[in-house]
């Protein structure tokens, strides 16, 4: 079977609503190359422990690869993908030089290739994600391992916005907590909750694909009877008391939801919230103050910004 691929160069504001429109519009497959990958590789405080290669990696900015089924309405879908992305700048989402380029692959190359981007990465003190099909052997005693199957449909859990969450969550999750996952996607905020020692993960995604992703992903990592997954849109009719609310998604929809997260958070219970360009930053701080959180922390990592509320 042949599929075409779109590579669509932008910033890295634009990486989690440019990967949402091509999930929504049946990409089968999305990779994302990252310029600050081969940066990070240099200056991380916890070492990468695979090479990348420079060649697989735009000089700025991101490329955001995606793979389209041939068939008789191919151009209507490319076309849609352009205008969906182009309506970004409604949003004030900066897309950089929003180049768009489309190529042919064979099947066989597809299903493979994007494999090569997953490789086993520290992105905490104590947290290692791996994929699936790695042999990977921990380096000290309580390191903590999470294995992901991404399935060619989200992140590997490497991202600044993801590292940012699963640090967060490694300094605040205690024994026995209740932690409510927003925008699930693959699932590794709530695996990483759990085996950090919380008692349940409720993961919330309104994607059908990362639903079914996060509830793979939990069998992986022998959780399925800790992770409840649910197809859910935010916190809506949502009713379960938690000591931790997580939520990587962009800053124009956390703001959207954070009088739910206050209400159902515990007293001294925290909003643990990333995806936040720096840009962004007044407005979800703003929003967390307004409702009456106190910033306990605020993190930084490359353009983007992880917060820490406290309901007090």
């Amino acid at each position: 079977m042949k599929w075409t691929e779109i590579c669509i160069l932008t910033t890295h504001e634009a990486v989690e609503p440019i990967s949402n429109i091509l999930h929504e519009t049946g990409a089968g497959g999305i990779v994302i190359e990252d310029s600050l990958e081969l940066e990070k590789k240099q200056r991380s405080q916890y070492g990468e422990m695979y090479e990348l290669d420079p060649n697989d990696y735009p000089e700025e900015g991101v490329r955001i690869k995606a793979y389209l089924p041939v068939n008789s309405y191919l151009g209507e879908t490319v076309e849609q993908i352009k205008s969906a992305i182009n309506n970004l700048l409604i949003y004030d989402i900066d897309l950089g030089k929003n180049e768009i380029t489309l190529s042919e692959v064979n099947e066989e190359d597809w299903a493979t290739s994007w494999k090569k981007y997953y490789k086993p990465v520290k992105v905490s003190n104590r947290i290692t994600i791996t994929p699936s099909w790695e042999d990977y052997q921990p380096s000290k005693e309580d390191e903590i391992i999470i294995e992901l199957d991404p399935g060619m449909a989200f992140g590997t859990g490497t991202h600044p916005t993801t590292v940012l969450s699963l640090q967060a969550l490694e300094k605040h999750v205690k024994n026995g907590d209740i932690v409510l996952d927003v925008g699930s996607g693959s699932g590794v905020l709530s695996i990483a909750s759990v085996l950090l020692g919380a008692n349940k993960a409720y993961a919330f995604d309104l994607d059908e694909i990362a639903v079914k992703s996060t509830k793979i992903n939990a069998k992986l990592n022998h959780l399925g009877d800790k992770i409840i997954a649910k197809q859910n849109n935010l916190l809506d009719h949502v009713d379960i008391q938690a000591n931790i609310i997580v939520s990587n998604i962009l800053a124009e929809i956390i703001v959207r939801f954070v009088d739910d997260a206050w209400n159902l958070l515990v007293k001294g219970g925290l909003f643990i919230t990333s995806g936040i360009i720096q840009n962004k930053k007044t407005l979800v701080l703003e929003k967390l103050q307004e409702q009456g959180f106190e910033i306990i922390a605020l993190s930084e990592m490359d353009d983007w910004i992880s917060i820490v509320a406290k309901k007090n």
